[in-house]
């Protein structure tokens, strides 16, 4: 064998011995990464499953829509129910009327109404339609002779009339029967909670799709 070849044969043998190496060591990492991949497929479902929930919890907030708003009216209104109504009475020992009683409701709530319907009909801003109502906005009706507090989801509370007490009802108040609907909470307090719910809804759906997808590449390139 001439030194040539010697030297030919030498460099292929470096050559095998290098690609075996290669091979070995891309061995090693293949079994490094699939292991390091077992465990961050472990730690996405943890993370996807808390992502998923969080969306849902989001979701009910957004779709309840006037949340905070109706439990400050509620919460307003809940020492109040049972007493008598009293014509032209503003003692809540001794009952209310109508519009003393919204006078009260919303003094709790921190807002100073006019005494009687008909300055009150000119407190807040006007809200166009029942279709367009909040829970807390003030439903006017026989001409102005009549208030009650419109509370959501069909149902409204006033003091209704001699011989009864103030209560929780159905609505049958519509655009057809009433003067006004007066709207004195801030939009923002009746809708707040609602909007900031949908908000997070949509930015952790957002998450919830790019954690997926990075989850199908990353099965993707293991395969």
């Amino acid at each position: 064998m001439s030194m040539t070849d010697a030297l030919g044969r030498i460099d292929e043998i470096r050559s095998t011995l290098s690609q075996l190496s290669g091979t070995t060591a891309a061995k090693a990492a293949a079994t490094t990464s699939t292991a390091s991949t077992a465990g961050s497929d472990a730690e996405f479902a943890s993370t996807l499953s808390s992502l998923t929930s969080a969306a849902s919890v989001g979701t009910d907030t957004a779709t309840s829509g006037g949340t905070a708003a109706h439990g400050k009216v509620l919460d307003a209104v809940q020492k109040y129910l049972g007493l008598p109504y009293v014509w032209g009475g503003n003692d809540p020992a001794q009952g209310l009327d109508c519009s003393s009683f919204v006078q009260n409701v919303y003094k709790d709530l921190g807002f100073n109404l006019p005494r009687v319907t008909w300055d009150q009909m000119n407190s807040g801003t006007e809200v166009a339609s029942m279709a367009d109502a909040q829970p807390g906005d003030l439903l006017f009706s026989h001409d102005g002779g009549h208030v009650a507090i419109y509370l959501g989801n069909g149902k409204a509370v006033d003091a209704p009339q001699p011989g009864q007490t103030i209560a929780i009802r159905d609505a049958w108040e519509t655009d057809a029967n009433l003067t006004t609907i007066r709207r004195i909470l801030p939009t923002e307090s009746a809708g707040a909670a609602g909007s900031a719910g949908a908000a997070s809804a949509a930015g952790i759906s957002d998450l919830v799709a790019s954690a997926r997808a990075a989850q199908a590449a990353m099965m993707g390139s293991a395969a």
